[in-house]
């Protein structure tokens, strides 16, 4: 899984188009990440009709927010923005392998197979939790040139991506956990409301 991830990064690579920046924490991320009680996280995203040079500048800014805060994927309504953009990178260790920049992310088709896995988010910091979802996905976007693509993802990128793009739509990973205890728990432990939880 994650070697088809850096074998898609090597490719925006050797087109020349792919934005990166370095993978490191700033003192100051250029952007606040919004958190669980925040009415900016449940506005729905819309579509980006012209990629420019201020949705690249943008995009470089999420990536600038996304590794001072250590995560691996970051959607413009968590940074109060309300663009279906986001971002992701499964090797923060490789400064080589550069991020993926979905814009306009749609899935096409999921799989049947489903696979259980604990998720965070940057949005509900050290809160962690078992969430089901489709194993892979299909999915259609716009890379940060404004060309059309089309991509497969399995494993944790296809988790990673269908997270996200919950985010453009006002979900959040925590509406999908089905151990209400569980989730309670969690949330009150590190200062989180239940109540700003809408579940699915």
């Amino acid at each position: 899984m994650a070697k088809s991830f850096a074998g898609l990064a090597r490719n925006a690579a050797k087109n020349g188009t792919a934005i990166t920046v370095p993978k490191e924490a700033l003192e100051v991320a250029p952007l606040e990440i919004h958190t669980l009680g925040n009415k900016v996280l449940r506005k729905s995203a819309r579509r980006i009709s012209k990629v420019d040079e201020s949705i690249r500048d943008l995009t470089r800014d999420m990536l600038r927010s996304m590794y001072t805060a250590k995560g691996i994927g970051l959607a413009a309504p968590q940074v109060g923005i309300h663009k279906q953009l986001l971002v992701i990178d499964l090797d923060l260790e490789n400064p080589t392998t550069p991020p993926l920049v979905l814009i306009n992310p749609e899935i096409i088709s999921s799989s049947a197979s489903i696979d259980t896995y604990e998720e965070g988010c940057l949005s509900i910091p050290e809160v962690y939790l078992d969430v089901i979802r489709p194993s892979s996905i299909k999915l259609s976007f716009r890379d940060e040139m404004g060309r059309p693509k089309k991509m497969n993802a399995d494993g944790l990128l296809a988790r990673c991506i269908q997270h996200e793009i919950d985010h453009l739509n006002g979900v959040l990973f925590v509406d999908r956990v089905s151990n209400h205890e569980d989730l309670n728990i969690a949330l009150k432990e590190h200062g989180f409301d239940s109540n700003d939880v809408q579940n699915i």
